[in-house]
Order: structure tokens, then sequence, then C-alpha cells
């Protein structure tokens, strides 16, 4: 089962007393544990995609479907509760908690799902060894470089093993070598633990590395490239 489906979906915005569509007419598989990236120029709608796969926002018309769940059929509450046992997040700006240390930032949604204290621990020590990271458990964002703040958040997004994680411009604010690391770091990660990623990204180096790119102008998918196989239709080839 492919891990998002979106079946004719359209989003549109309220400014003052203007009706603005952010999508129209959006028909999307992802499939399932693949690198797939959304790509388009400002103000084409990949960041209000993404967040219609995350959980985060809700389509005005249309399905979106999420690990098999309609997120319209859900309360807030449940939905809150889905995102945290199912989705993992990336941002470009780390969101890291200043005051919390590398491992108590990966550690912090574990514990919102009462993991128990031990399998907690291992859990944390292993997503850090796992991203290049032990020796730094102890320091606090303001004491890591850029690239090492995002392999702290790949790993917090991953700590709970989720089978979705959503990445808006993760190489944004990294120079073009350490984008490049963290890149490769996400595709050994997304192969290794059988995740599907879905990035945000105008960057080519991720593009390069999808399985599936998705391109997206004025609100609507202009086509989709598999491979060697393009769509122009917003179906998946």
């Amino acid at each position: 089962m492919n891990p998002v489906v979106l079946k004719n979906v359209a989003k549109i915005y309220q400014m003052d007393t203007v009706a603005v569509p952010a999508l129209s007419d959006i028909n999307l598989e992802i499939r399932a544990n693949c690198f797939s990236v959304i790509s388009g120029p400002s103000g084409s709608g990949k960041t209000t995609l993404l967040n219609l796969i995350g959980c985060i926002d809700r389509p005005d018309q249309g399905k979106v479907y999420v690990a098999g769940q309609d997120i319209n059929s859900m309360e807030d509450d449940d939905l809150s509760d889905f995102r945290a046992q199912h989705l993992g997040f990336i941002f470009q700006n780390f969101n890291l908690l200043q005051v919390l240390s590398a491992y108590e930032n990966v550690e912090y949604p574990l514990l919102l799902t009462k993991m128990p204290a031990a399998e907690r621990k291992q859990r944390v020590l292993a997503m850090l060894d796992a991203v290049g990271l032990s020796d730094r458990a102890q320091n606090r964002p303001g004491q890591l470089s850029g690239g090492q703040r995002q392999r702290v958040a790949i790993a917090r997004a991953l700590a709970t093993s989720p089978k979705l994680v959503l990445a808006d411009e993760p190489t944004a604010n990294l120079d073009s070598q350490t984008g490049a690391a963290i890149i490769a770091l996400m595709r050994k990660m997304q192969r290794d633990l059988a995740v599907s990623f879905v990035f945000s990204s105008h960057d080519p180096q991720v593009q390069a590395e999808a399985d599936d790119a998705i391109f997206i102008r004025d609100g609507r998918i202009t086509h989709i490239e598999q491979g060697n196989q393009t769509s122009a239709t917003g179906v998946t080839a």
C-alpha cells in the first residue's frame, strides 16, 4: 500500500475577502520506501502540499489518505496522536530545543509515546550512533555546527520508527558540501530503515537523488519523473 494518496485535492486560503487557491486538482500517490522530492518555484504550493501530507493542514476539497487513514475524518486530537505515531519531520531551521542536549532532543518525541526508560535510552543512543553523533550526545544545539544540528534533527525524526518522514527544504541553510553529506545520510537511513521520505526542495542535489521527482507550479502538478519515466498528468507513472 502506498503511504500517501491524494485524490482531487484543492486548498484555498482566505486573505481578507479574497480567496487564494494554493492547490488545485491534485492527484498523487507517494510510493512506499522511496525518496520523493516535491520541486517548484517559490509560491508554487509545494509547502502547502507537504503540510497536507504531514497532516498539519486539511484539504478544502478532495481526499488525503496517509498510512491508509482519511485525515479529513479525524478529530484534531486524534490527528495529533496520529502524527506522533506515524510521521517524522525535518525542517530547514532544524527546530531543535535550544535548552536541551542532542540526546534530549532525540529523546523528546519518545517521551510523548511513553516508551519505557530503558528502551528509550537504547533507541536514542542507537539513533545518535546512526547519524555519527555518539560523541556529541551531551552538546546543546548552540555547540553544534549546522550539519550536526541537522543530523540531530534526522535522528529525532526517525526515533519513533515512522514509516513516513517529511522534510521541508532540509539543506537550505547548509553549504553545498554539508548539504550533500546530509542528503547522503538521509538516503542511507531511508534505505536501511525502509522509510518513505518526502521532501520539498529547490536543491538540484536533492532532486538528483530522488526516486520520484514531483514538479509543481501555480498549485498544480505539472509532471512526475519516476526513474527514467515521466508522467505529465500528475498521477504516478
